[in-house]
């Protein structure tokens, strides 16, 4: 099996488990009336487009493979899409941020016990899609890795909403889930930045 093969199976195993986790909670807060839930499975789905795009790309690059008329650098498929999922990463950060600021100004009543369940669901969803995304960083893929690096920022999401939620049910301080929030996203951005850099660098060699 050849590597992006190999790839191609990884994230479609991925996509297929949050996938599956995003309808689950779709159903699951609707039958419950649970908008914490709801939203949860909402947010899985932005994850299944962005892991979906980097399964397409391999997609496309194995028929480009088998195209003798196609003369292009089938690694410049991968590198796009890289690229395109770090911009999708800014995005998510810029997201988490906004909503963040809108807890402080306007704050409102949490579901404590729900929201941290929640969250571990999550969590462990991102642990297996990570195992199963795991890597040789050195084999020069930013696809793959952006892949990766797409369920270990929502791996980080997840900690931090444990961690900030489990602190303010314990202190009473809302605001405390809203500052671990912002402590993620400042990771993400890191992460995304340097993705977008290495993948912009392949793009213009």
């Amino acid at each position: 099996m050849t590597a992006i093969e190999e790839n191609k199976r990884k994230t479609g195993w991925v996509v297929i488990l949050t996938a599956v986790t995003m309808v689950i909670e779709i159903i699951a807060g609707w039958l419950t009336g649970s908008m914490a839930l709801l939203a949860d499975g909402i947010h899985m789905g932005s994850h299944v487009l962005a892991i979906g795009l980097s399964w397409a790309a391999y997609v496309l690059v194995q028929r480009l493979s088998a195209n003798p008329s196609f003369t292009g650098d089938r690694d410049k498929v991968l590198t796009l899409s890289g690229y395109t999922s770090g911009l999708i990463l800014l995005i998510f950060a810029g997201m988490i941020i906004a909503g963040a600021i809108g807890r402080f100004v306007n704050p409102r009543v949490i579901e404590y016990r729900e929201a941290i369940l929640i969250a571990f669901i999550g969590l462990g969803v991102n642990i297996l899609s990570a195992f199963l995304l795991h890597h040789d960083h050195d084999d020069g893929d930013t696809n793959i890795r952006a892949a990766y690096l797409h369920v270990l920022a929502d791996a980080v999401t997840s900690v931090a909403a444990i961690a900030g939620l489990t602190a303010a049910m314990i202190w009473g301080l809302p605001y405390i889930d809203a500052i671990a929030a912002l402590i993620s996203s400042a990771v993400i951005i890191r992460w995304s930045i340097g993705l977008l850099r290495d993948a912009g660098r392949e793009l213009i060699s």
